[in-house]
């Protein structure tokens, strides 16, 4: 028999037994209301200045300067985001301010650790629950609804206490990679900025020792070969077959094999494969935002993909630098000021467009350190980036395996 049926959870700490109880969170929690004004020693959280889903703020609020009315909180407290969509935002603060606007202000009362209340606000029984939200234009989480439903809660306080130290001390571990993480992300975009030629200029600001030559002008079509993707009918689809290569597939400069990617008949192919090394970019997208990213594709298997009719791909000798090129300002710009989009309509990136773009480019040997560089860099990134995926996997787990 299920052991979550009985009020016992799956996982437990040795020593404590006995069902958990169902409690009504309003007997539990007590939800603050006391509007104040926020000040410099009393200042203002606001939903933009939390990173949804990791319980943590992304600026110096102290900086803020900002006088703005709110609920008072304090290190007691907890904030949730009552907001749909936003339901993932959540705050554990140190600190004494004042939440504006759709934050619930949250009071653990004497049976019930706080730690442990942080913890249960992010199961995935009580996001079910703040789901069933009221309005339609901004919905909201319904806090009659939430604190009249029962949740299972052990009533010692020690074993309340050990659920809550787990999963504090997982929150520190993702903060501290993720942190790692944003503090490489950054190192790249600065040595992005040094290591190519700034406008109107021939050399970079940094170099490899040895490299004294100016970098020539050249076409980006002179350097590399770009293809369109492959248009094709809805049943030109199957479940196996050829694999379509779409947006879905680049993830943070990354290229990802999907779990929803596209296959389609081999007899719908009218273009070549693409080949490792290859560099996967979006053309066209809805999110004009989205246009313009990309990847370099590695380890997928000989004639088994090709790029679809909204992508591109640009094949190049030396193309660890050239994908390096395009995350320079260069690129950003060019793609800001090519691509089309906005008030409903696709943004688009054009072949020509592209092909015709002037760059600086470095002699061979050159160009060979700067693309394993990056490649180095990218690698440790995304090395980091799974090691913290892994660590969110297992708080998920985690919450899904302590709590009833």
């Amino acid at each position: 028999m299920d052991k979550k049926k009985n009020g016992i959870p799956k996982l437990r700490f040795p020593g404590f037994t006995g069902a958990w109880e169902q409690r009504k969170l309003g007997e539990v929690v007590k939800r603050e209301t006391c509007q104040v004004i926020s000040s410099d020693n009393n200042p203002s959280v606001e939903y933009d200045d939390v990173v949804s889903e990791q319980g943590e703020l992304n600026k110096d609020v102290l900086a803020k300067h900002s006088v703005k009315k709110g609920i008072q909180f304090n290190k007691n407290h907890i904030l949730y985001g009552k907001l749909r969509p936003y339901l993932h935002n959540w705050l554990n603060p140190n600190f004494k301010g004042v939440a504006v606007g759709d934050w619930w202000v949250l009071k653990p009362k004497n049976d019930i650790k706080k730690s442990f209340l942080y913890a249960l606000i992010q199961t995935q029984r009580y996001d079910n629950v703040a789901n069933i939200s009221t309005g339609s234009k901004m919905p909201r989480a319904d806090w009659n609804l939430v604190s009249n439903t029962n949740f299972a809660i052990p009533s010692q306080l020690d074993e309340q206490l050990k659920i809550g130290e787990v999963f504090s001390q997982l929150d520190s571990l993702i903060t501290l990679h993720q942190r790692k993480l944003d503090h490489l992300k950054e190192q790249k975009k600065g040595l992005l900025q040094k290591m190519f030629p700034k406008k109107g200029e021939v050399v970079p600001e940094v170099r490899f020792p040895g490299f004294t030559n100016a970098w020539e002008q050249r076409k980006l079509g002179d350097i590399s070969k770009t293809k369109r993707g492959l248009t094709y009918k809805p049943f030109n689809i199957d479940n196996t077959g050829i694999r379509v290569l779409r947006s879905s597939n680049i993830k943070e400069d990354t290229f990802v094999i999907s779990d929803d990617d596209v296959f389609v008949k081999e007899s719908a192919v009218n273009i070549p494969f693409v080949e490792n090394g290859d560099i996967l970019i979006t053309a066209a997208n809805g999110s004009t935002n989205l246009v313009g990213k990309h990847a370099i594709i590695r380890d997928i298997p000989k004639n088994s993909a090709v790029h679809g009719g909204f992508m591109l791909i640009t094949t190049s000798k030396e193309y660890e630098f050239l994908n390096a090129l395009m995350s320079s300002n260069w690129y950003k710009k060019f793609i800001k000021k090519y691509v089309a989009g906005g008030n409903g309509a696709i943004g688009n990136l054009r072949k020509n467009d592209l092909d015709n773009q002037k760059i600086y480019v470095p002699k061979k040997d050159e160009q060979e350190k700067i693309g394993n560089f990056f490649k180095m860099l990218d690698s440790l990134i995304t090395l980091h980036q799974r090691k913290l995926d892994h660590l969110k996997l297992l708080k998920k787990g985690l919450l899904q395996q302590m709590f009833v």
